[in-house]
């Protein structure tokens, strides 16, 4: 039975040590590339795209406004037509699949990363990731937070500020903190 690496341990959900060489290497490449996309003119389009290519895990056109920031960047999965706002953070310590049509709204943060909630567990260094997929044609909207490892379905709409900590069905209008569904649509 072979030892997994932190970074096996971490892409399965269980508990991993961040501090590991080769996931501090993984995060340099991920914020020097965020640093790069940040740093380009606005209408410098095709390099911003060959960026986002090199750092996200996509094929597809996507167009994300600076300043966005992640930790990996290849765990990060686009689909088609995706959209996001301004200063969107995604910690990808676990996959994190988008559909397509997606948009985000401004300050959006999508958190597979989470921590022991058991102080001395926590204080040794481990930490976790649980993934998220958000369906097609999901618009999330302003300073929303989307928790480690909900899923919302296809043609929903979370509302600004919520705060997204257990799974959202497809077709609904969902808002709050923590967030739940208003109505169907």
């Amino acid at each position: 039975m072979s030892k997994l690496s932190e970074k096996e341990k971490m892409l399965a959900g269980i508990a991993y040590l961040a501090s590991d060489e080769e996931l501090v290497k993984d995060r340099e490449r991920a914020k020097k590339l965020c640093k790069k996309f940040n740093s380009l003119e606005p209408d410098n389009y095709e390099e911003r795209e060959a960026v986002l290519k090199e750092l996200l895990k996509t094929e597809e056109s996507c167009y994300i406004e600076p300043n966005f920031f992640c930790d990996y960047g290849y765990n990060i999965e686009i689909g088609k037509n995706f959209y996001a706002n301004h200063n969107c953070i995604i910690l990808d310590v676990n996959k994190v699949k988008i559909g397509n049509n997606v948009m985000f709204a401004p300050n959006v943060q999508v958190y597979t990363a989470t921590h022991p909630i058991d102080a001395e567990e926590r204080v040794s260094g481990v930490e976790m990731g649980y993934a998220i997929k958000i369906g097609d044609n999901v618009w999330i909207g302003g300073g929303a937070i989307i928790c480690p490892g909900v899923k919302i379905g296809e043609n929903t709409t979370i509302a600004a500020g919520s705060v997204v900590t257990k799974d959202i069905p497809a077709n609904v209008l969902a808002a709050g903190n923590p967030c739940r569904i208003i109505r169907e649509l």
